[in-house]
Parts: structure tokens; sequence; C-alpha cells
């Protein structure tokens, strides 16, 4: 009885977090019968429930179905706070060792994962009121500290502190306490890209050249 009430009590919250969140949701109603994400958090913490009875194969089949309807997975084995608001939530992928605070705000296409690296502890835990921008990526077993933000389509790859916000590829902290720590924005993000075709530019260039000397040395012994 005591599960269910918890059940209840988080799912409440989670409507509240969206009421406060969304601008563009009129009612509770709404909220209930549309919101992806709300369905997709919903949908886990009945996993998770199951999950920590150890019944591994009904928890993973709940969260799996809530990704078909949703697009939106979340391990069971996470741990997630109240008040999560999983805004859009396409492609959304929460690993199973994922640590997620109170009323966080994740967007679509972000993935709380590992890097192939770490056994045990894999994935990245998220502090109090984190957002986390579309399509970034938060890979490894660090920390997030509360009250930050993580721009969209960022990479971080190490922890980020409290109070701050992380933006690139791979993600640097371009604001902490409210202060700027460097002019890396949104806009002006480099292209890693753009980097490493001019890096191969470079190299081909320079095997161009040499092949270009090897080749007149050649013609020389031949003359002789």
């Amino acid at each position: 009885m005591n599960s269910f009430n918890t059940l209840i009590k988080h799912f409440k919250e989670d409507i509240r977090s969206v009421k406060r969140r969304d601008p563009a949701a009129k009612n509770t109603l709404e909220i209930i019968l549309t919101y992806s994400g709300l369905h997709a958090v919903a949908a886990y913490r009945v996993s998770h429930y199951f999950y920590k009875k150890k019944m591994y194969l009904t928890a993973r089949a709940i969260s799996q179905i809530a990704r078909f309807f949703t697009g939106i997975e979340i391990h069971p084995g996470a741990k997630i706070g109240k008040g999560l608001f999983i805004d859009h939530g396409m492609g959304v992928v929460i690993g199973e060792t994922t640590e997620i605070g109170d009323n966080c705000l994740i967007y679509q296409g972000v993935t709380l994962g590992g890097t192939g690296k770490d056994k045990g502890k894999r994935h990245p835990t998220l502090g109090n009121n984190v957002m986390v921008g579309a399509g970034a990526r938060v890979l490894g077993p660090f920390k997030v500290g509360d009250n930050s933000k993580i721009a969209a389509n960022a990479v971080v790859l190490e922890s980020v502190p409290p109070n701050s916000t992380a933006v690139g590829v791979p993600a640097r902290i371009a604001k902490l306490n409210g202060k700027r720590t460097t002019e890396l924005d949104q806009i002006h993000i480099p292209d890693p890209i753009s980097q490493e075709l001019c890096i191969d530019r470079m190299k081909i260039e320079r095997l161009d050249k040499r092949i270009s000397q090897l080749e007149k040395a050649l013609d020389k012994n031949n003359e002789k």
C-alpha cells in the first residue's frame, strides 16, 4: 500500500512539474492524456517498483512497451527523483545506473549514457533542478551539479559544478554562479567535423608535397 501511495504521490508531483514549466499546458486532463514524457516517467516508476523486487523481466517489459508508445527509453534500474519533466521527449535515452535528482527538465534527443569504458556505475548523476537541452549527450559516471544547465547538442564527458552552464563539443563551462567564464556560446560552438576535415586537409597537403619531392629525386636518379 505504501508503494502504491508513493507512486500516486510522484505522479501528482510530475503533473505539477509540467504545469509549472510548460506554458502550453492548459489543464491537468490534457497533461494526463497527451504528454508522452509524463507517460514515460509514469511507466518508469511502475517498472522501477518491479526492478527493486528483482522482477527484472516484468520491469523490462513495461519499459519496452513505454518506449514503443512514447519513443522514450528509461531503464527501470535508473533512480529518478520527483518532478521530472521530459518535454517533447522523442529519442530520450536514460541508462541503467543513471541518477536524476528532483525537479529536473530534459528535452528531446537527450542521452544520459555511458562510454563503454566503465563497469558498475556507468551513467551520469544529475543533481536537483538540472536542465538538459535538446540533443545533448551526457556520457559517463560523473555528476552534474544542482541548478546546472546543459546546452542543446552539448557533449558532456566530465563533471559539471553546481550553478553552471555547459556548452559545446566537448562541453566547457560557459557560466558559473551567474558569471561568464568563456566567450563560447551555443551560436559560435566550434564544429568538430570541420576541425577534423581541416586537420586531414593539412595532412594530405603535406603528403602531396612529400610525394612531389620524392618524384623529383627519383627523376634525377633516372637521368643519371
